[in-house]
Parts: structure tokens; sequence; C-alpha cells
């Protein structure tokens, strides 16, 4: 799944949909990440990373970031090109 976009569930560190750079047991490295704080239209991660979200104007996705480290993934799940373009789609959430 190198290179390829997913949606990484951590421990801790919430849910996060991306470009996978590297793995390495439970540590994860991702560019141009997204955490997904609060997402609508979606059953669980595993829908959302098939079919996106239905109702993109009530999710809260932040702002991508260039490069995040995350140390406790537990799920990794490739994406859709439609479940993509739908979470790429999703306003930036601020506050």
């Amino acid at each position: 799944m190198i290179g390829k976009h997913v949606i990484v569930r951590t421990y801790s560190a919430g849910v996060f949909a991306g470009i996978l750079k590297s793995r390495d047991g439970k540590e994860v490295v991702m560019t141009d990440a997204r955490r997904l704080w609060y997402w609508d239209g979606a059953a669980s991660i595993s829908q959302l990373a098939v079919d996106g979200v239905s109702k993109p104007k009530t999710c809260k996705f932040p702002a991508p970031v260039a490069l995040v480290l995350l140390t406790e993934a537990i799920e990794i799940i490739p994406t859709t090109d439609a479940a993509r373009k739908s979470i790429d789609e999703v306003k930036v959430w601020e506050m």
C-alpha cells in the first residue's frame, strides 16, 4: 500500500486519510494527511474508505499536513478513487 491513498486508524491519535509513505510495525508515516475528526454519511471507516461521505457539509476535516508520523497504527484501509475524491472535497474545517 506504500504510495497509495489510505485511511489509517490509530490507537489514540484518531483517524487520518492521506498517502502512505512508509510503515514499520505500528509506525506509519503519511504525507498530505488529513485528520478525519468527524464524518457524517458513512457508518464506519471501512465504508468511508469505499464510498466516501454522503454528507460532506457536516464533516469536520481540518487542513492537511505535509507529513505526520503515527506511532500506534492499528488499521490501514486503501481508499477507492470515489472515496478519495469525496474526502478531498470536504471543506477545511476551522474554528
